[in-house]
């Protein structure tokens, strides 16, 4: 059967505080609500409606995807309200699926699970068990199994207290009921709004199944309230992907210490060392090996390559048996063939580098085609801005650039050129020869440096 999600993100989250709206807080540096979209999508929801409110324009403007049907909660009068607004929009033939925006970490085959409870006329219900249930609302079932009654802590007596499964509020309905059973809610209480819980003892009262499904883990039902849940949340999301990680064959030299923020798709036998941080989409080829503390970003890094300590991978395509660093800066636009190496503090921008050349320290190299078998002194720069446009830089194969040379854009070096240290070249410089252009150097006698006035 299809489904729909309706994903409540209407809350201001004033314990978090911030001016941030709370669904947009960053959890492996996206947004709490981003993640739970993802869930819904991956899960097969035939639409997804996103109930928002506080910072309504900075939520829309944050998550600009055509296919969300935003609705509007101007006043947040509770969670049965807030339901109530998106579900004109949804047939009621379909089954309804509620989660929220500060919950992220729910899995789409638990999603399933939950629409699969709700067919064909049943109301399932997401739990959970905990070691000390304190403060949420006890599960109450009756001799089937169902569940019966979801009763708050302050209304339980002593052996409903004893009960260690809560309600997590997630649940799965068919549409046309949960609007029957939302239209009976009242706000009769001491809040003065309409709970979705609520519609529980209704569907008892019709004769509806209430089933209990529970949570595979706490982590998937973590609300996120305050910073130091953010954390936690954080740290489970670390740890999943971490899993997930060592599942595709990594070596991890410590799971709790990298960050995957984005998605890394991961080759066999490949080393990775700690505080490595993955942003973006990220393929890892067959026994690659990162160093510590590297930022790898949007990048491909082929079979074999090697990313030594402290480097930094922007938008970069980085062949196979490739060497990196350490302290190396490849920024978008990097492309290495097989066998490259770029050195320690090289940085590489928009650049291409060919089989078997050498880029090994202390240069930039910016808007360059690099061919084959080439070697890059220490210390060379190329020169590719006049202070409004950017101009390339050609180095034919097998060329040798000493140590120190300013190429000035536009500039080409010939195929086995060889360019003499300290050279600044504003000309081509032709294949097979030998190119120095230097200063004449002058010494003067009798000159001493300027001293400071006492």
């Amino acid at each position: 059967m299809s489904f729909s999600i309706v994903i409540l993100a209407a809350g201001q989250g004033t314990r978090m505080r911030s001016d941030l709206p709370k669904v947009l807080q960053p959890l492996a540096g996206r947004p709490l609500l981003a993640h739970v979209l993802d869930a819904a999508e991956t899960a097969g929801a035939e639409s997804t409606h996103v109930v928002y409110g506080f910072g309504g324009d900075a939520v829309r403007a944050a998550l600009p995807d055509p296919d969300l049907v935003w609705v509007l909660q101007a006043q947040q009068l509770g969670t049965g309200h807030a339901v109530s607004q998106a579900l004109p929009g949804i047939p009621d033939d379909r089954i309804v699926v509620v989660l929220y925006g500060d919950v992220p970490l729910i899995r789409p085959e638990t999603i399933r699970r939950l629409v699969a409870s709700a067919e064909p006329n049943n109301l399932s219900l997401l739990t959970a068990h905990m070691d000390d249930p304190t403060g949420y609302g006890r599960i109450i079932r009756d001799g089937s199994g169902a569940v019966n009654r979801i009763v708050e802590q302050k209304d339980a007596r002593d052996e409903e207290l004893a009960v260690h499964e809560v309600n997590t509020g997630l649940m799965a309905a068919p549409a046309g009921l949960l609007k029957a059973w939302l239209g009976q809610v009242n706000d009769d209480n001491a809040q003065g709004e309409f709970y979705l819980t609520d519609a529980i003892e209704l569907a008892v009262a019709d004769g509806v199944r209430v089933v209990g499904e529970p949570a595979p883990d706490l982590d998937e039902v973590a609300g996120i309230n305050d910073r130091r849940q953010l954390a936690e949340a954080e740290s489970a999301h670390r740890q999943r992907a971490a899993d997930a990680l060592m599942h595709e064959g990594a070596i991890l030299a410590d799971p709790a210490r990298i960050d995957v923020r984005g998605e890394v798709r991961c080759g066999r036998d490949v080393f990775i060392d700690v505080g490595v941080v993955f942003e973006g989409e990220v393929v890892i080829e067959d026994g690659v090996h990162i160093g510590p503390y590297c930022v790898i970003r949007n990048s491909r890094l082929g079979a074999g390559t090697e990313i030594l300590a402290y480097s930094h991978l922007d938008e970069a395509n980085v062949g196979p048996r490739c060497s990196v660093g350490p302290y190396g800066r490849l920024r978008p636009g990097a492309n290495l063939a097989a066998g490259a190496k770029v050195g320690n503090f090289v940085e590489i921008k928009k650049s291409e580098i060919g089989e078997g050349s050498k880029v090994n320290h202390l240069t930039y190299i910016g808007d360059t085609t690099i061919g084959t078998g080439v070697n890059v002194g220490a210390g060379t720069i190329t020169c590719n801005y006049d202070g409004a446009n950017k101009h390339r830089t050609v180095i034919g194969d097998r060329a040798f650039i000493g140590s120190g040379v300013q190429l000035v854009a536009p500039v080409e070096v010939g195929a086995d050129a060889t360019i003499g240290a300290g050279s600044t070249l504003t000309k081509p410089a032709p294949g097979d020869q030998l190119t120095v252009a230097r200063g004449r150097q002058v010494s003067v006698k009798g000159w001493k440096r300027p001293v400071k006035k006492k």
